[in-house]
């Protein structure tokens, strides 16, 4: 597997989490930059399919944090996965990435409290 492949899980998991977060945090955004107006409350299109980005952000961060922690005998010699470096930086990114995925998820249940 190459380095843009296993990536991949991870870029997934982001922008699943950005979709299941669009709705809430898409008229956030609008209200912050001084955009307002009653038709934003009708930016909720994609709430019918937030649980379908949920669970593809959990299958995703699932499967990456599989592959970044599985032993290290189980890596081919040479690989990126076998580098102690590589795999000490791809633990810290997919921890932000994880963080970055929870704020958005949880988004709905926070934001009221600013607006």
């Amino acid at each position: 597997m190459n380095q843009k492949e296993s990536n991949l899980p991870m870029v997934g998991a982001i922008i699943a989490a950005i979709g299941a977060g669009v709705c809430c945090v898409g008229p956030l955004l609008l209200l912050l930059l001084g955009i307002s107006g009653s038709w934003i409350s009708n930016l909720s299109a994609f709430e019918a399919y937030r649980p379908l980005f949920i669970l593809a952000v959990m299958l995703l961060l699932s499967y990456t944090g599989w592959k970044i922690y599985r032993p290290i005998e189980q890596c081919e010699s040479g690989r990126a996965c076998a580098i102690p470096a590589t795999r000490s930086r791809r633990k810290v990114i997919f921890w932000l990435v994880t963080v970055t995925a929870i704020v958005l998820l949880t988004s709905n249940d926070w934001i009221l409290c600013f607006v």
